[in-house]
C-alpha cells in the first residue's frame, strides 16, 4: 500500500485568523485535522498544542511497537489532556478548546479517531461518504428525531460542539477501524468545509484525474466562493497499490 497526502488551510473570508492546524506526517502514517475554539488567540494555541501532541506521542509509540489503533487514542487522549492542562493552569486560556479527527495507516490497516465536529469523509468507487459522527448539539436532535437535515443546516446552534478535546481531563474518543484499498480518496476537513458545502458539492470536486494539491485547492475556493464564513482546512489521503 502506498499513500499520497497534500493538504491546505486557509483563513477563509470571516476570520481574520487561523484557528485550525492540520498534520501531513506521510513518514509516520498519521494524518489529522484540528479546529480551535475558544476566542481570539486560544482556539490556535488548543488546536496547535493538540495537532503537535497527537503527532508526537503518536510517533514516539511507533518505536514500542504498540499496537496502531491504541497508539492513535492514546495520542488523542493525550492531546486531550495537555489542552485541558494548559486551560486549567493559565487563567488566559480558560476555556479553549479544539475539535480533531486523526487517521493512521501502517501495513495495510488504517484506523480514524475523532472528537468534536471536524469530519472524515471516504471518496470509493465515485461515492462519498461521511466516515464520523458529529459531536454537536444539532447532531443529537437530528438522532432524536428532533430536526431535519435540513433544519440542522440552518440552525442557530448548529455550530455548539457536545464533546471537544479540553472540556474534561479525560475524553471518549470515537474509533473505527477503516478498510484501505487502492484508489480509496480520504478527506480530513474542519468544519468552515461542510457547513458550506453538501456533501454532493464535496464530491463533485474531488475529480480523480486532478492532483491532490489541485482538489484541496478546488475545495477551498468552492467554500470561499459561499463566503468562507470560518477557517477552512483539508486534508487529502490517497491510497495506492504498491510499486513492486
Amino acid at each position: 500500500m502506498q499513500i499520497r497526502s497534500s493538504a491546505r488551510s486557509d483563513v477563509g473570508r470571516g476570520r481574520a485568523h487561523n484557528e485550525d492546524f492540520f498534520i501531513v506526517a506521510g513518514e509516520q502514517g498519521c494524518f489529522a485535522v484540528a479546529d480551535g475554539m475558544g476566542g481570539h488567540g486560544n482556539g490556535d494555541i488548543a488546536s496547535r498544542l493538540a495537532t503537535e501532541t497527537i503527532q508526537d506521542v503518536f510517533g514516539g509509540q511507533s518505536k514500542r511497537g504498540s499496537r496502531l489503533a491504541d497508539r492513535l487514542r492514546r495520542s488523542i487522549e493525550e492531546a486531550n489532556r495537555r489542552v485541558y492542562e494548559a486551560a486549567s493552569h493559565n487563567a488566559d486560556l480558560s476555556g479553549m478548546g479544539a475539535t480533531a479527527v486523526a487517521m493512521a495507516f501502517a501495513e495495510g490497516k488504517g484506523f480514524l479517531g475523532s472528537v468534536g465536529d471536524s469530519r472524515a469523509y471516504l471518496l470509493r468507487g465515485g461515492g462519498l461518504r461521511q466516515l464520523t459522527d458529529d459531536h454537536t448539539w444539532v447532531r443529537e436532535q437530528i438522532s432524536a428525531g428532533r430536526l431535519s437535515e435540513a433544519q440542522a443546516r440552518k440552525h442557530p446552534f448548529r455550530s455548539v460542539v457536545t464533546r471537544a478535546l479540553g472540556g474534561d481531563e479525560t475524553i471518549e474518543v470515537d474509533m473505527r477501524e477503516l478498510d484501505p484499498r487502492a484508489g480509496d480518496l480520504y478527506l480530513l476537513c474542519s468544519d468552515g468545509l461542510n457547513a458550506v458545502l453538501s456533501d454532493d458539492e464535496i464530491r463533485d470536486r474531488l475529480e480523480p484525474d486532478q492532483s491532490l494539491s489541485t482538489l484541496c485547492s478546488r475545495l477551498i475556493d468552492a467554500a470561499n466562493a459561499r463566503g468562507g464564513p470560518d477557517n477552512i482546512t483539508v486534508v487529502l489521503v490517497a491510497i495506492e497499490d504498491s510499486v513492486d
